[in-house]
Order: structure tokens, then sequence, then C-alpha cells
């Protein structure tokens, strides 16, 4: 409310014609835009070898995020959002991802998890958070992780949830919904990445929610063989990996988006250059940032009951990027 949100604050000094795009197109998915992008798999999967043959697990996802969270803190405009037409600039990064749970015969349950980061975390970091997060939700408490409470108190009686989750887009929309809700909620986070690859099939382009405040989703598929041109201009086939990326184009103009994509594919190719800390850390936020205020933000967790879009465990990622096996 007021330019005031808990998860952000109100950009004044936009460009015009930006700051226009969310009046003209006050729904997220109005303004969702797609793109595929590829990364060459086997300088990942070289990567990630030579990590197990020090004794770290660091999966192709992990990679992809730190990436993105090394992005952020180059190019903060990616890691803003819009609500109410109005635009701002996150002051946390949050990721969330599915981790599907498998119980007894074919019973699958699925579980959304959100990741708060560091933009000073290393690629050793995000890893880190990100195995302590799928192995906290792989065993969750019989009552279930904080949003499973939440969605049963609201389904508990009939027309109760109309009514509800009718107050909770209001108390968004206005900048007033209690933070125990927002850090619970998996839409409200800076990126949502669904690893296809795990199920073995193709990426897809997935919608962002209008609830929330998610601003891009990518979404991770199989490894497939691609022509790609070399440094001496000759047509070579390698293996790479697929992903379809859709972001909220109200946030920041196309040249500032190219510059993203090209930066996080060269990060995702290089993850050596993740290893140490970024030399400057830009950012949007007047005032203290999140990461500044709370510099080791825990992981939280919330249920997936509709997004059941792959097993995003350590063993499983690390499988469908780090594996020498032909697809």
């Amino acid at each position: 409310m007021f330019g005031f949100r808990l998860e952000g604050r109100r950009l004044s000094k936009i460009d015009p014609i930006l700051g226009m795009t969310a009046y003209l197109m006050p729904q997220r998915c109005d303004a969702q835009v797609m793109t595929p992008q590829e990364i060459d798999y086997d300088k990942v999967a070289r990567y990630i070898q030579e990590q197990r043959d020090k004794g770290r697990v660091i999966s192709f996802m992990s990679i992809i995020i730190a990436a993105y969270v090394r992005v952020v803190a180059q190019y903060p405009e990616i890691n803003r959002f819009v609500v109410n037409k109005q635009i701002y600039a996150r002051d946390e990064i949050a990721v969330s991802f599915m981790v599907l749970k498998r119980g007894e015969g074919e019973d699958v349950d699925a579980s959304a998890v959100k990741v708060k980061f560091d933009p000073r975390d290393t690629i050793f970091d995000v890893a880190e958070r990100i195995e302590a997060a799928i192995a906290e939700n792989r065993n969750p408490p019989p009552s279930g992780n904080a949003t499973e409470r939440i969605a049963r108190f609201i389904l508990a009686a009939p027309f109760v949830p109309t009514v509800l989750v009718g107050l909770l887009r209001l108390l968004d929309r206005y900048g007033v919904m209690p933070k125990p809700i927002i850090d619970a909620s998996p839409f409200h986070t800076s990126l949502f990445v669904t690893n296809m690859a795990s199920l073995g099939i193709n990426y897809i382009y997935h919608h962002i929610y209008n609830f929330g405040t998610t601003s891009v989703f990518i979404s991770i598929g199989k490894i497939h063989r691609a022509p790609v041109a070399n440094l001496k201009g000759e047509t070579i086939i390698r293996r790479v990996i697929p992903i379809g990326v859709v972001g909220d184009e109200r946030i920041c103009n196309g040249a500032a988006y190219a510059r993203v994509y090209a930066l996080w594919r060269k990060l995702a190719e290089n993850p050596k250059m993740l290893e140490t800390p970024p030399e400057i850390v830009k950012t949007e936020v007047v005032g203290t940032p999140e990461w500044v205020r709370n510099p080791k933000a825990k992981a939280t967790a919330s249920s997936g009951a509709a997004e059941q879009s792959g097993d995003a465990s350590a063993d499983t990622a690390a499988e469908t990027a780090g594996s020498t096996a032909e697809n």
C-alpha cells in the first residue's frame, strides 16, 4: 500500500513507455512472452563430473539457479514484479521449484519449495541451500508444511474457499497480505523452475501466475541433439539442454531481457565463474534489502497440489544433467 510491500518497493522513476504497459496489460497472463534457450550439455556435464570427483554433488538445476542469482546481482531489473499496475523492485531473491515425494506403489505427491538466496552466493552456496531444502521436504512433518495447513483451513467448509481466496487476492493487490502467507506461497517468488527432463519429456512454456509476484518461469527439457555453429562457422551436432522461458514483458524492455539471457546462458555454460562471489552487487531497492537484513535466509516450502511438473531431487537433476548416457 502506498508503494510499500513486504517483498519490494515501488519504482517511481521508470521509463514511461514501460510504465504504461502495466495499464495496457493489467494481468500477468496478458504480458507473458516466451523464448527458447539452449545450454551446451557437455560443458555442464564435465563440470558436474569434476565436482563429483571432488566429493561435491551439484545438479544442473543448481547451476541454472546459481546463474540466475548471479544475473540478478548484475541486472536487478529482471527481479522486478508488477502488482496493481505498479512496478516494484523486489528486495529478495527467491526461487520456487517442485519436489516429488514418492509414496507406496505409484502414489506420488508434490510440494513446491521456495528457497531464498543472497546475490553474493556462489555455486556451492546455492547447491547447499537447494540440497537442504529438498532433503527437508522429502520428509515433512505429519501435519504438512505451512501452505498445506493453510490450504486445509481454507477448504474446511463450503463457500469458505471462494471468500478467503478473494480476500487474499485483495490483500495482495494492496500490499497488505500477512508475511507468513507470502513466505509460504510459492507464487510470490522471483523465479519458478520446473524440471520436465526428470520426467523424460521436453520443455514447455509454462504460464506465469496472475496470483502472486512471479515474473519469470522456466521449464527444463530433456537432452537432445541440435545443430550448432562452432567458432569456424561450421555446423556441428551437439547435445543441448533446452529451456522454455516465459517472462513478464512489463518488468523491463527487450534490450534488458537480451542482456539477461546472454549472461544467464554464459554463466550456466561456464559454472567456474560462479565459484567466487561477485565483485559488485547492483540493486534497485532504496534502503536495506532483505539479503542484507537476513544474509542467511532459510528455505521455505509449500504444497504443490496442482503443479506436478517433475522430480527436482538432487539425485535426479544430477543424473539428468550429469549422465553420459544418450537420450
